[in-house]
């Protein structure tokens, strides 16, 4: 319409154009006329436009309302790790059978890891295929491949027994398929004491089990051998799956394998000078250690180990609150 009347070449200028032919006498009635229509066509224009705009604003504000009564759209919630959620339950359970919790440093010393620990020179586990060595010159540093080492270290910090500490923390090894990782997680356990028996290993570790794995739950200790234990033992417990009554997983058994431990070995003290020096008196212990995505993988029934490092946002949701 803008353009039709009210443009350069429109009705209205048109008109106006045509003045100058208009007689003298009657040129200011017909150019009030013209102004005057010019100004109402003007005047309606924006009308219309104010009309349009209004209609556009009310029917974006009817599409775009909030209400604030609703609720407020939540973020997704993080949740721990499986493996942070049963270190701290292995942490809490052992607590409670008097247990302190001691922490040591991801590199260590040989005389640490291996040495302290009644492994010789020859032993398998210090070659460099297990082994991640960051110096590997004799007695360098390693990366390393239990937490044993906090042990000796607490043994040798603590001049004195008792000694009741746990140990969990990253341990690392040259594996990787769907039950091993190079880099994985432990929690070993240790008790020095006066008089302290393979009874009272058997104790803690069947309430461990009971606690983790439900009351019902029994365990078997199997003889075998560890450098720093004498005797030593593997752990099974009750298939998770099939409470003992033999399955796939378990391979018809009804048992399932969770972890070693034994009585402390005598070189394991003569190390940290337990019994002898300022440490005369005759002490025992037992020592224990786990994996802790092993117990993952059995409390949560996951299938490959490999799964609890690929950080896939649709497994790890599982494990929310």
């Amino acid at each position: 319409m803008d353009n039709k009347f009210l443009s350069k070449k429109g009705a209205l200028s048109e008109l106006l154009k045509a003045l100058r032919d208009v007689s003298a006498a009657d040129r200011p009635k017909v150019g009030a006329r013209a102004n005057e229509a010019k100004t109402k066509l003007e005047a309606a224009l924006v009308a219309k436009r104010d009309g349009f705009e209004n209609e556009a604003l009310a029917s974006r504000l009817e599409k775009e309302r909030v209400d604030f009564t609703l609720p407020a759209r939540r973020a997704p919630v993080g949740s721990l790790h499986p493996v942070t959620k049963i270190t701290a339950e292995i942490v809490a359970i052992f607590r409670r059978l008097g247990f302190e919790l001691a922490e040591g440093p991801e590199i260590e010393t040989e005389f640490n890891n291996f040495d302290a620990l009644n492994m010789r020179e020859d032993h398998p586990a210090r070659d460099m295929q297990d082994t991640f060595y960051v110096q590997s010159e004799k007695g360098g540093r390693l990366l390393r491949t239990h937490t044993s080492p906090v042990q000796i270290r607490s043994m040798l910090a603590k001049k004195k027994p008792p000694v009741r500490i746990l140990c969990p923390g990253a341990v690392f090894r040259s594996d990787y398929d769907m039950t091993h990782s190079p880099m994985f997680h432990q929690v070993e356990g240790l008790y020095v004491d006066r008089d302290v028996s393979f009874a009272e290993l058997r104790g803690a570790l069947l309430f461990f089990a009971r606690e983790m794995f439900g009351a019902q739950t029994q365990i078997r200790l199997r003889p075998s051998y560890f450098p720093f234990v004498e005797p030593g033992a593997e752990v099974d417990v009750t298939c998770v799956l099939c409470k003992g009554k033999g399955c796939r997983v378990c391979k018809d058994t009804g048992w399932l394998e969770i972890l070693g431990g034994g009585m402390v070995h005598p070189k394991v003290f003569e190390a940290v000078g337990y019994g002898t020096g300022e440490n005369p008196e005759p002490v025992t212990g037992f020592a224990f250690g786990m994996g802790v995505e092993r117990i993952a993988m059995l409390k949560y029934g996951v299938p490959d180990l490999r799964l609890l490092f690929e950080n896939d946002v649709r497994f790890l949701k599982q494990f929310g609150v």
